[in-house]
């Protein structure tokens, strides 16, 4: 039986988003932009500004169901360009709705997380890959804390997330992994004098337990928000 844990303490907000709206493609399409400003360092998988580096900005962009682009980093970077943003920034796709975010924050950590799961399965199945461009993602999650990571700690708390989804999916009722192509990006303060980076991120450290537990509460939040959660799943492997 999966753990019941109770809502994440309250905090300071960081993720401190701004709801965009547009008209493409025929439809009405969200966003959600952070203008996170200077002294963040973060670490994506993003279609756009993916890695570790410096960031100033995160575009959680909505498109269109049967996204056809083949430009989704330039798609990206005009949207970011029209909502007044410059330098170098993070963005994430998808098709799912983002106008009713799940969000969570504990103890300084915080999470925000958009879920659309019609398409979902496990990680390790018997379908071959592909080598050509995902489609935009499905579950998409930005997390941040208000403290340095080192390198290898910033790559512990993408895993720390990405085991708190799964904790939430399971906990949902969903006999899935996640989907084809879901997006994680974990913002961390850049190191300065008097202030060290931490050099772990795991779900059993300081703030890796914190940001597992904001990311299990908003990726659970954007479960009840969202419509696609009816569908099967795919089988596991034998």
């Amino acid at each position: 039986m999966p753990a019941v844990l109770p809502p994440p303490r309250t905090g300071s907000r960081l993720l401190d988003w701004e709801h965009l709206v547009r008209a493409e493609d025929g439809e009405r399409l969200h966003a959600l932009l952070w203008r996170a400003g200077p002294g963040w360092r973060m670490v994506s998988s993003a279609v756009l500004g993916g890695g570790i580096a410096e960031r100033t900005w995160v575009l959680n962009a909505q498109v269109a169901h049967g996204y056809r682009r083949t430009d989704p980093a330039r798609h990206l970077a005009g949207l970011a360009r029209e909502a007044g943003v410059t330098g170098p920034g993070v963005g994430l796709m998808t098709a799912a709705e983002v106008g009713d975010p799940g969000h969570a924050h504990d103890e300084g950590a915080e999470a925000v997380a958009t879920a659309g799961v019609s398409v979902r399965g496990w990680a390790a199945s018997p379908a071959r890959g592909s080598a050509g461009a995902a489609p935009p993602g499905t579950i998409n999650i930005v997390a941040a804390v208000p403290v340095p990571l080192t390198d290898a700690a910033l790559v512990n708390a993408v895993m720390t997330v990405t085991e708190a989804k799964v904790q939430a999916l399971l906990d949902a009722g969903l006999d899935c992994s996640g989907t084809p192509t879901d997006a994680v990006c974990v913002a961390a303060r850049t190191p300065h004098s008097g202030a060290p980076a931490h050099a772990f991120a795991g779900p059993r450290s300081e703030w890796g337990a914190r940001l597992a537990r904001a990311a299990h509460y908003a990726v659970r939040a954007a479960l009840r928000a969202g419509p696609e959660t009816s569908r099967p799943t795919s089988s596991r492997l034998p």
